[in-house]
């Protein structure tokens, strides 16, 4: 199966054969675990649950440490599951050579938090004009909406609010090297989220 579940290290530079140099975001993935399998008869669709990044036992509740005991496995931190139809056994062991060097993969991250943001930051808005008198509405929205006809706001309307820690998405990325010794993957470009954020590392679906 190729997933894995990881934490974004940073990003630097590799160079490639021409001497260019290539900005990578460096990835510790795995080692994983399968934690659990979930049969298309039993439950109702194929899949399986990961488990990656040993913890204290006692970050984790009874429930979390029951489930895991049951096949022998270390305290997990996070749990996250993966749809597929691969037959795996439970106690199985993932690392970063489930992928090879020149695969396209999407990796799902938590986008950065930027807080309580206005629309001039949050959605790109020219705010008002800088001079004729203007003393403190350069960088407000402006009209939300119109008088006796709709009469209200619409639903949707892009406003101040919070920013961020959104799931993000992003796709296609070309994996630049593996380190298994280190459970290091380097992608080409950027990957959602802060340094040691969650990441979710999975085969490309647009290929």
């Amino acid at each position: 199966m190729k997933g894995l579940i990881g934490k974004k290290v940073g990003m630097t530079q590799l160079f490639d054969d021409s001497g260019k140099a290539v900005p990578v975001t460096v990835i510790e993935a795995g080692p994983c675990y399968v934690t659990q399998v979930r049969s298309l008869d039993q439950d109702g669709y194929s899949a399986v649950q990961l488990g990656f990044e040993e913890a204290k036992p006692q970050r984790l509740t009874g429930g979390e440490l029951g489930h895991l005991k049951k096949n022998d496995l270390p305290p997990l931190r996070f749990l996250r599951e993966f749809r597929t139809d691969e037959e795996l056994e439970e106690g199985e062991k993932l690392t970063v050579e489930v992928f090879t060097e020149g695969e396209r993969v999407d990796i799902v991250g938590k986008s950065k938090g930027r807080g309580f943001a206005g629309v001039v930051k949050r959605y790109g808005f020219s705010g008002g004009p800088k001079t004729h008198g203007q003393s403190d509405r350069q960088r407000a929205p402006g009209s939300i909406g119109a008088g006796s006809t709709p009469g209200r706001v619409f639903k949707g309307k892009r406003m101040p609010g919070r920013m961020g820690t959104d799931t993000v998405t992003s796709q296609n990325l070309l994996i630049s090297r593996i380190d298994p010794e280190n459970n290091i993957i380097a992608v080409r470009g950027s990957v959602p989220g802060p340094k040691n954020g969650l990441v979710i590392i999975k085969e490309a679906r647009k290929q």
